[in-house]
């Protein structure tokens, strides 16, 4: 049952970074699909700990910094809506 939900939380990863790769034309899909990954990660690695019997503070630190990567995206995200009204990214103008 172990081995299954590690297989489930690859899948979940990898699902992730397939979002990642087809939705970047918007930075909140991105983010979403990032935290989608992130989500996977932590949950392979929850089961890997299980699995070997190791302490689960590795977790906490993994879990305290994906939610500042998260803090950062929505910041961002913040910004380029108040600057460019939106946030998909074919508006943007490199030049300008």
């Amino acid at each position: 049952m172990l081995i299954f939900m590690m297989g489930m939380s690859v899948l979940v990863y990898l699902m992730g970074l397939m979002s990642f790769c087809l939705k970047r034309k918007h930075l909140l899909l991105m983010l979403l699909s990032l935290e989608v990954v992130v989500l996977g990660l932590y949950f392979f690695l929850y089961f890997f700990l299980i699995f070997f019997d190791y302490e689960f503070f590795f977790c906490m630190i993994f879990l305290t910094m994906s939610v500042c990567e998260g803090v950062v995206g929505l910041s961002i995200l913040i910004s380029l809506v108040r600057t460019h009204s939106g946030d998909y990214f074919q508006s943007l103008n490199v030049l300008w």
